[in-house]
C-alpha cells in the first residue's frame, strides 16, 4: 500500500465529503480513491469514515487521523517545495478563494501573471459571495471583505475598496438628473448586497459624515458584470466600486452623481492559514499579489 496516496485519498475525501471530490481533486478514479481507503482502514484495523447516499463523514478516530494527518503532510509539501524553491524552481498547485467581482476583476488577472512567471504553478480559483473556512476546506489563501476572525488564520489588509455612485447619461437625460441625496432615494437603484447595510440602507459619506438612506432597490445582484452592465444599459443609478468601472468612466459611458459623496467602502483582506509550515509556492504568490493589490485603481 502506498500510505501516502492513501492519506492523501481519505484527506481529499473528508474535505470535499464524497470519493467523487477527492477524485476529481486528486485526478484519479473514483475505485483508485474506494481502494486507498479502504486499503487505510486495514491498515490501522479501524473505520475512519460514515458513508451515507449524500456524504461520507469521518468518525471520531477518522476526524483525529485526518486532523494531524493533513498538518504532516502539509509540512512534508512545504519541505519539499522548500527544496524546489532553493533550486529556483516554485511549482505546486495553489487553491484561492475570493469574492466573484474582486477575484474577476483583480485576482484572476494576477494570477495569469504569476503562472506566466512560474510554469509549474497550478490552480483551483473559487469565486464566491460566501464565507470559507479556509482550513477546513483546504485553501491557501483567501480574499474577503472585513478581517477574518479565527486564532488558526492570518489576516494582511490590503486597502479600503471605495465605492461611488454612478449612473449612464442615458438614464439621467431620460430621468433627470441626480442633484441630492434625497433625490437618489426617490430613485430605484441597483446594486450589489455588500453595498448596503442589513437593513438595505444606503450609506452615503461626506468630508467623513455618515448619512443613511432608506433606499427601494430596482436590482440586486451578487454578479459585479452584471451590475456593471445594468447601470451601463440606464437601469438605474447605484453605488459601484471603482476598480470596476476605470475604463466606462473614462469614456463617458458611466458619469459620477453626488461626486461630493462615496457610498459605503469595503476594508480588504488576504488570509491564510496559520501553519508553521507556509508552502514556498504560496508565500511567493503573497509576496507576489499584495504589492500589485495595493497599486490597484480604487483601493486606497
Amino acid at each position: 500500500m502506498d500510505l501516502s496516496l492513501a492519506l492523501r485519498a481519505f484527506i481529499r475525501t473528508v474535505e470535499k465529503g464524497s470519493v467523487t471530490g477527492a477524485a476529481r481533486d486528486l485526478d484519479i478514479s473514483q475505485p483508485a480513491v474506494t481502494k486507498h481507503l479502504r486499503n487505510l482502514e486495514r491498515h490501522v484495523n479501524a473505520r475512519l469514515l460514515e458513508r451515507s447516499a449524500r456524504a461520507v463523514r469521518p468518525t471520531a478516530q477518522g476526524q483525529a487521523l485526518f486532523e494531524v494527518s493533513r498538518a504532516a503532510l502539509a509540512s512534508i509539501d512545504a519541505a519539499l517545495e522548500g527544496v524546489q524553491r532553493d533550486s529556483g524552481r516554485i511549482e505546486g498547485t495553489l487553491r484561492l478563494f475570493a469574492p466573484a467581482c474582486i477575484g474577476a476583476q483583480c485576482l484572476h488577472p494576477l494570477l495569469l501573471e504569476f503562472q506566466r512567471a512560474h510554469p509549474g504553478i497550478g490552480a483551483d480559483l473559487v469565486l464566491d459571495g460566501r464565507t470559507v473556512d479556509l482550513v477546513y476546506e483546504n485553501f491557501d489563501l483567501a480574499l474577503r471583505y472585513g478581517r477574518p476572525e479565527g486564532t488558526d488564520i492570518v489576516a494582511r489588509r490590503i486597502g479600503t475598496v471605495r465605492r461611488v455612485l454612478v449612473a449612464s447619461p442615458a438614464y439621467l437625460a431620460a430621468a433627470g438628473p441626480i442633484d441630492t441625496p434625497e433625490e437618489l432615494a426617490a430613485r430605484p437603484l441597483v446594486a450589489t448586497a455588500g453595498a448596503l447595510s442589513e437593513r438595505d440602507q444606503l450609506m452615503l459619506i461626506k468630508d467623513g459624515h455618515i448619512q443613511e438612506l432608506a433606499v427601494r432597490l430596482l436590482l440586486r445582484t451578487n454578479v459585479a458584470q452584471v451590475l456593471v452592465s445594468s447601470l451601463k444599459a440606464g437601469h438605474g443609478p447605484g453605488p459601484v466600486q471603482t476598480l470596476l468601472v476605470p475604463d466606462e468612466l473614462a469614456r463617458g459611458e458611466l458619469v459620477r452623481i453626488l461626486p461630493d459623496y462615496e457610498a459605503r467602502p469595503s476594508e480588504l483582506f488576504i488570509s491564510f492559514p496559520s501553519t508553521r509550515f507556509l508552502r514556498p509556492a504560496v508565500r511567493a504568490f503573497i509576496d507576489f499579489i499584495v504589492p500589485r493589490l495595493k497599486a490597484v485603481d480604487g483601493i486606497d
